[in-house]
């Protein structure tokens, strides 16, 4: 009957993470759509196709003020509620991997619905940093498969790639361990990378495209990594 007892909590859990996405989506709706409604009653005394043209430039406009809203309520909602993640290992159903499964579903909202709009720009980073990444000066994000930001630490001018994955999470015989990755200043992650948690890349140091960074791994300053695995990588002097 485990499983059964099992199988409730997370339906409930689950059903707990949709009320809590309808409120904090409703709230960031609420201005743009506020907006679509006032351009829409002021224009009564014009004509239809005018009316209906203001409408939609509305509508677009209110799409993104949502998701600039969107970005803050839950920087809000992570501060209020101390959302940010530490190292370790935790049961399924302890208060570590709830908070787990609440920070990244919060995540989710933004990488669902409006992060492929603010890719490498100011943004994203300020996105990142709410959500408690610790990022240097002028790094460049061009991927929304990044998770456990709090667990995530990016030095100066360094860039993730498109589709890049970087998580500092993984389940082991029934138990969710994180731990933190950090990548260093210059370094590069390239398109359609595997970032592994405990991860630690140099400084100037470059994962090539595709590659897949296994858990715990040092990649050394200035060198590539290639392929999957330690013994695929090689030291090249970038200078």
């Amino acid at each position: 009957m485990k499983w059964l007892l099992d199988s409730i909590i997370q339906m409930l859990f689950t059903l707990f993470l949709y009320a809590i996405g309808i409120i904090i989506i409703g709230l960031a709706i609420y201005p743009g759509l506020l907006l679509c409604f006032h351009v829409w009653a002021s224009s009564l005394g014009q004509t239809m196709s005018l009316r209906v043209l203001l409408l939609c430039f509305c509508l677009t406009a209110a799409y993104f003020i949502y998701g600039i809203c969107l970005i803050f309520i839950l920087g809000i909602v992570r501060f209020i509620f101390r959302l940010s993640l530490k190292e370790g290992e935790y049961t399924m159903f302890s208060w570590g991997a709830i908070k787990w499964a609440l920070t990244n579903s919060l995540v989710l909202i933004v990488s669902n619905t409006f992060m492929d709009f603010i890719l490498l720009t100011p943004f994203v980073n300020i996105f990142y940093r709410l959500m408690g990444a610790k990022l240097g000066k002028n790094v460049q994000i061009n991927s929304k498969y990044c998770a456990d930001l709090s667990l995530l630490e990016i030095g100066d001018k360094a860039v993730i790639g498109g589709h890049a994955t970087v998580i500092g999470h993984s389940f082991e015989r029934g138990r969710l361990i994180l731990k933190k990755v950090k990548i260093g200043k210059k370094a590069i992650i390239g398109l359609n990378s595997v970032i592994l948690p405990g991860a630690e890349i140099g400084e100037r140091a470059i994962i090539a495209a595709g590659a897949v960074l296994a858990k715990n791994t040092v990649v050394a300053p200035r060198s590539v990594y290639l392929g999957v695995g330690s013994a695929k990588q090689r030291q090249e002097n970038k200078e």
